[in-house]
């Protein structure tokens, strides 16, 4: 018991790092996104082509909202270890993911060369549900294995 209450702080923290990441990402100005989604991309087609000697990516839009549908599923997941503990917790777990999409874009608002965009709230929100999904299978299957090793 002693261990995890030691540990109460990790989940909060990196739920704190991943919004500031994300929100940072935001507040950069359209020009240094662009430069960055452009060099992620160099980075991705130069991996593929070594992989598998083919086709490439040739625009960054797919790519970007990867990105976000990556960066909100970890959250998603953070969200869910930190406060999901039971299943009447996982309201409030993508409550506070929807309120972090809407927070992006809305901070996007007031950037050079960005606007907020109703479809990437959405794109936000669908990468909670999957982080969020995906603890909650892992946490499934763990009790059916330990039921299980009971039985």
């Amino acid at each position: 018991m002693e261990n995890r209450q030691s540990r109460r702080w990790v989940w909060p923290l990196a739920v704190g790092l991943t919004l500031c990441f994300i929100w940072g990402n935001s507040l950069l100005p359209a020009s240094v996104s662009g430069a960055i989604s452009q060099w992620v991309k160099e980075l991705l087609n130069r991996l593929l082509w070594f992989l598998s000697g083919g086709p490439t990516m040739s625009g960054d839009g797919v790519l970007r909202k990867l990105a976000h549908a990556s960066e909100f599923a970890l959250l998603g997941a953070e969200l869910t270890l930190w406060r999901g503990k039971t299943a009447e917790k996982l309201p409030q777990v993508l409550l506070g993911g929807i309120l972090a999409a809407l927070t992006d874009e809305t901070i996007q608002l007031f950037v050079a060369g960005r606007s907020g965009q109703v479809r990437d709230v959405w794109i936000d929100t669908l990468g909670v549900v999957i982080g969020c999904g995906a603890v909650c299978l892992v946490r499934s299957i763990k009790r059916r294995k330990l039921f299980r090793e009971k039985v």
